[in-house]
């Protein structure tokens, strides 16, 4: 080769015929266009929600239904959802607020509303898990949830979910599709959910938890209490445990929950150092270790109906 002549490129285009098929490649590889375990998708932006939501009619005799709010210097947060769920007016609402002994105001914000409370507590705990079981111990709802203290319920939820209990005696647990919202309450993201796949359940928790509530009877079966040595995958131990005891999942078409990201969380290095970890362990236990591609061939028919889902909805053919 001549010495002033051009080098070629390190990473030359694909010829011009070649592009479309890349691009079909592209759009149908699920992972590539899969908005679940994606928290920030878009710039923030003002949210909403179907009007129709707040106006949902609970049941004529509506079933107890306990949600309890583990807390911990959460105070810019805490009063967004305690509202968020005291607003719902639901008539046969146990709810409990479990703070860890905050040093920020949440105290106060928890006493302004302790007449509307089932019941309250502030002072030290055993971290996140045991303030849950503690809170759920004081009540005997037949429906449980639990809300994280910077996550909010959308209007209309907890009369929609007891409806669908009632209609679906067979049902052991539910849950919906998710928005996520950032500290200033913009939209960042949503997740549509496809239907509940146990197998998927079993390698990977897609479920957004501030959706999720399930009958007491299936609480009971599957041991009655969070596992309190669990920081970061509590959620999903839990989840792992209904699915053992034999639950029946189903995912409700609609929002019914926002997940806040914002800067107080759970840090990455938290992740690497406990999170990845509690996740190998489950999936030790469950019988599920296996390679990242391995992985991914188990999880992608499952992500591309979740990929077809948004699609639709994003061009308003699905309402939720």
């Amino acid at each position: 080769m001549p010495a002033d002549a051009p080098s070629p490129a390190p990473h030359a285009k694909p010829p011009l015929h070649r592009a479309p098929i890349r691009m079909l490649r592209t759009l149908w590889n699920p992972q590539y266009l899969s908005r679940l375990g994606t928290l920030h998708q878009h710039k923030p932006r003002p949210w909403r929600i179907p009007a129709r939501y707040a106006l949902t009619a609970c049941p004529a005799d509506p079933p107890g239904i306990v949600i309890v709010t583990p807390s911990f210097n959460q105070a810019q947060f805490l009063e967004r959802t305690m509202r968020s769920v005291l607003d719902q007016r639901y008539p046969a609402l146990q709810y409990v607020v479990m703070d860890g002994g905050s040093g920020d105001g949440s105290a106060q914000i928890i006493e302004r509303y302790a007449e509307q409370l089932h019941a309250h507590h502030v002072g030290p705990d055993g971290g996140q898990a045991d303030a849950i079981n503690r809170g759920f111990a004081r009540t005997d709802a037949p429906i449980m949830a639990y809300l994280n203290s910077d996550d909010v319920l959308l209007p209309g939820s907890l009369a929609y979910v007891a409806s669908y209990f009632q209609q679906h005696p067979e049902v052991d647990a539910v849950y919906g599709h998710r928005v996520v919202i950032d500290g200033e309450d913009r939209e960042v993201g949503r997740w549509i959910m496809p239907p509940h796949e146990d197998v998927v359940l079993r390698v990977a928790d897609y479920v957004p938890q501030e959706t999720l509530f399930w009958r007491r009877s299936l609480w009971d079966r599957a041991g009655a209490g969070l596992d309190t040595g669990m920081k970061f995958a509590l959620d999903w131990e839990l989840l792992l445990r209904f699915a053992g005891a034999g639950a029946r999942f189903k995912v409700l078409p609609r929002f019914l929950g926002a997940f806040r990201v914002h800067s107080e969380q759970k840090t990455s290095a938290d992740w690497e150092r406990v999170g990845l970890p509690e996740v190998q362990m489950l999936r030790e236990r469950a019988g599920t270790m296996m390679s990242r591609h391995k992985l991914k061939t188990v999880t992608r028919p499952y992500l591309r109906r979740h990929v077809y889902r948004h699609f639709l909805w994003r061009l308003g053919v699905l309402r939720y």
